[in-house]
């Protein structure tokens, strides 16, 4: 499967109402990346250890992290492919100007 056949399987499982549109998926995209961070903060003190069951669990939490960007990425008229392409050519830009590490968007 690609990007593009992705974002069309998930936006075929997008049950929200049309006025919430990109306000929807951009709230939940919030939601899972936490629960990403979450999981991770939880081996971090120790609680649990980064093992196969812990990578599942935030494998299955990236993969909400994933279905709500496809559909924030549809809703906003974007495919995946062009957005994976945008961020590769960002960052080989900036790798070439030697400014892949620091902050900002104009690197």
């Amino acid at each position: 499967m690609n990007f593009n056949e992705y974002q069309k399987l998930a936006r075929s499982t997008a049950v929200y109402p049309e006025e919430y549109k990109v306000i929807y998926p951009a709230l939940g995209l919030c939601g899972e990346a936490g629960e990403v961070a979450e999981k991770i903060k939880k081996t971090v003190r120790g609680d649990t250890p980064l093992d196969v069951d812990m990578r599942m669990k935030i494998a299955m939490e990236l993969g909400d992290v994933l279905w709500y960007v496809a559909v924030l990425a549809d809703d906003l008229g974007i495919t995946l492919d062009q957005i994976a392409n945008w961020n590769v050519a960002k960052l080989n830009r900036r790798w070439r100007k030697g400014k892949i590490k620091g902050d900002g968007d104009n690197r």
